[in-house]
């Protein structure tokens, strides 16, 4: 039998066994785990708004300044405090704190962790700005939503920002 032209050959380029990608290691996240997710970071936010939303209604023409600085105060920390959990989250495990719960995570699609700057600046950015142009962003935002049907499970903004979601 003979060998390989590069075995056979002292000056040929070495070669290597070539691994799978990470990505195919990893579990692709249901559908309706991501759907999940997403829903619970709107109730998260949603209730840390509510303080915010009764300090405005406080400041009618007989409203109590107290319980509107109050209301404010609290709902701005809420909300802040929110934001800057999911950011170290997201930074750090590529996680918001309804897909830590949820047992999923973001990440690149070779396998490696995305950035907080590419979560933020090309996964969430570019379909925020395109789904507030009127008469087209709702198209945008269905199709965003729709592309998730395919076996690849990736959203228009996993498209963009290059990324996946796993089962942590």
């Amino acid at each position: 039998m003979s060998q390989p032209l590069h075995e056979s050959n002292p000056y040929s380029a070495p070669t290597a066994r070539l691994l799978e990608p990470a990505a195919q290691a990893q579990e692709l996240a249901e559908r309706g785990t991501r759907l999940g997710a997403a829903m619970l970071d709107g109730l998260f936010f949603g209730i840390a708004y509510i303080p915010l939303i009764v300090g405005v209604g406080a400041s009618g023409p007989d409203g109590n300044g107290t319980l509107m600085a109050i209301g404010l105060g609290i709902g701005l920390l809420a909300v802040l405090g929110l934001a800057v959990a999911n950011f170290m989250l997201l930074h750090r495990d590529g996680q918001t704190l309804a897909k830590r719960l949820l047992r999923i995570r973001i990440l690149r699609s070779d396998g490696s962790r995305a950035s907080l700057s590419r979560i933020i600046f090309a996964r969430a950015l570019p379909t925020s700005v395109l789904s507030a142009i009127p008469l087209v962003g709702p198209i945008i935002s269905l199709v965003d939503a729709l592309m998730i049907f395919r076996d690849n499970r990736r959203c228009l903004h996993d498209e963009i920002a290059d990324t996946i979601v796993v089962k942590a």
